[in-house]
């Protein structure tokens, strides 16, 4: 990594900006790069915490003989990455910080002063563990990262430290080992020192679980670059098998006690309010129910070429009111989905095999109805090599073959993180590329356990990046805040989203999630000014609305926006 002068730099403080801090759990590594990138391409300061699975990762200077051991040995992935420095470890029980921060100008040329920089990630460690309780943590005088036994004769390495600055913004950032397997640092030379131990603050004999430590190292870093205000929201700091729906935990069997596992997932985000089944909805909530020769005439139309709507699966409250329009969303892959998340009705049976002339028919139905605009949904294949991405993006060729006038919308899973599989559905250029990302990060795995806060805003972030017009929707009224709404806003906003769906949460069965709150129709107007002063440019937001309700008005106002 790069070389820092006897002579300490200055430590850097902040230029007065407000800090957003996201703890986003355990994310893959490229995830978490391409996030990173989306979100430093903006001028807010942000603070990103999270843990990754077991990744090698080897720097623009890195030396391949560094990497002494096969990554596959230890379960882990390699990735070259444009930071500066040689080859590093990251696992389960490191902490990752990624600051993506604008830093003072304060070297000759008008260029920030990056020796300063890395100092300062340094001071914000050695402050943190200092706070916890560990004594002895220190820089070491040409050596990046935070040591312990710094003058002994194998100094012990408790961080590494690796940055990069574009255009005054920063990248990357540090990693502080807490608890991580110390051994699998044995698979490489890190940081390609070799008179150097690595060491963590459980081998040092400070037990402290990674929450604790989040929170010293965030305390450290506002106090170092005080920032006018702080804005934190955190996905729950859990994760076990238990978490998972039963197709991800590789069953196929049914959803007993799946209630149960609901109701706890609620409780340990800290949601103790739930409306009763059977209390009687506000007027604002009741849905008229109109079934015109229009509904029926389409109805009939869908049963003829055998499709499915997300309209009927889903229990939609605006069926009549869409239907009566000649609109509808087709669903592709099928009627079964692999996720049983805690707030959708879709049938969670073991999904049956793909029906290669679903594309056509769904074209068929777009030519009948005339449909100026389409939208294409599907479920979760997580049993499918590409998530069905690839059906879906067949989906679009097909509609554009038959009625090339046609906006398409798509309506896509996270295709399991996958980029490969995604890049199947952003190669065909849809008109408007949605994903939801349901709800606020708090709520995440009660709602969506086998989703994730982090991986939803990468795959818009990558929606976005490829220069299509992108778009994500939220539920509410499952226990979240008005803080927590608008933080998500500012995160969609902030990855490159356009359109925003809000809507209400409407229990689908005694099993599902409970309401836990009505927002007012006026809280829905707050929500829409809220996001789009963030610089959203069209939020659709009312009690009814769903991620494809008024889809060509809403596309049509984002691009005149």
């Amino acid at each position: 990594m790069t070389d820092l002068a006897a002579d300490a730099p200055a430590l850097l403080s902040g230029t007065g900006a407000p800090l957003r801090v996201r703890w986003l759990g355990r994310v893959p590594y490229m995830e978490a790069w391409d996030l990173q990138r989306a979100l430093a391409a903006g001028t807010e300061d942000r603070l990103l915490l999270l843990e990754h699975p077991p990744t090698f990762t080897l720097g623009r200077s890195a030396e391949p003989s560094h990497v002494v051991g096969d990554p596959a040995d230890v379960g882990a992935t390699l990735v070259h990455v444009d930071r500066g420095g040689d080859v590093t470890y990251h696992g389960p029980g490191q902490l990752v910080a990624y600051p993506l921060v604008t830093l003072p100008t304060s070297v000759p040329g008008g260029l920030p002063d990056t020796r300063a920089w890395v100092a300062t990630l340094e001071q914000v460690v050695v402050d943190a563990v200092t706070a916890l309780g560990l004594a002895g943590a220190a820089r070491r005088a040409g050596y990046p990262g935070v040591w312990l036994d710094v003058d002994g004769a194998r100094p012990r390495k408790l961080a590494a430290v690796g940055v990069r600055i574009e255009r005054g913004r920063t990248l990357h950032g540090f990693a502080l080992n807490v608890d991580p397997e110390l051994a699998h640092f044995g698979q490489i030379v890190p940081c390609g020192i070799t008179d150097a131990g690595v060491t963590s603050l459980a081998a040092e004999g400070l037990d402290v679980d990674l929450q604790v430590v989040a929170d010293a190292v965030v305390d450290a870093f506002t106090a170092r670059w005080a920032p006018v205000s702080v804005e934190r929201a955190d996905v729950v700091w859990r994760l076990s098998p238990d978490d998972l729906t039963p197709f991800s935990r590789g069953e196929r069997g049914g959803s007993a006690g799946t209630s149960v596992r609901l109701q706890g997932r609620l409780a340990q985000a800290g949601v103790t309010e739930q409306v009763e089944l059977s209390a009687r909805k506000p007027e604002w909530m009741r849905a008229p129910v109109r079934h015109h020769a229009e509904v029926l005439g389409l109805r009939s139309t869908l049963r003829e070429l055998d499709l499915v709507t997300v309209c009927e699966e889903a229990g939609c409250p605006n069926l009549s009111e869409c239907w009566s329009d000649g609109t509808a969303t087709f669903m592709v892959n099928g009627e079964r989905c692999t996720r049983a998340c805690g707030f959708c009705l879709v049938d969670t049976r073991k999904p049956e095999a793909q029906d290669a002339g679903e594309p056509d028919r769904v074209a068929e139905a777009v030519v009948r109805m005339d449909l100026e605009h389409a939208v294409v949904t599907t479920v979760a294949r997580d049993d499918l090599p590409d998530g069905g991405a690839g059906l879906v993006a067949r989906t679009v060729e097909a509609i554009r073959a038959r009625r090339p006038g046609t906006a398409v919308e798509v309506l896509i899973s996270d295709c399991a993180g996958d980029a490969a599989s995604l890049q199947l559905v952003l190669d065909v250029r849809p008109d408007v590329v949605n994903h939801n990302i349901e709800t606020v990060p708090r709520l995440q795995r009660a709602a969506r356990p086998s989703a994730g806060y982090a991986r939803s805003l990468t795959v818009l972030a990558r929606s976005a990046a490829a220069g299509l017009t992108t778009k994500s929707g939220l539920v509410v009224g499952m226990g979240e805040t008005k803080d927590e709404i608008a933080a998500t806003l500012a995160d969609l906003a902030a990855v490159g989203v356009s359109i925003v769906t809000v809507g209400q949460y409407l229990r689908p069965t005694a099993a599902h999630l409970p309401v836990a709150n009505w927002w007012t129709p006026q809280d829905f107007e707050e929500f829409a000014r809220v996001g789009e002063s963030l610089g959203i440019a069209h939020v659709e937001s009312s009690p009814f609305t769903r991620s494809s309700y008024h889809a060509r008005s809403s596309a049509e106002a984002a691009k005149g926006a």
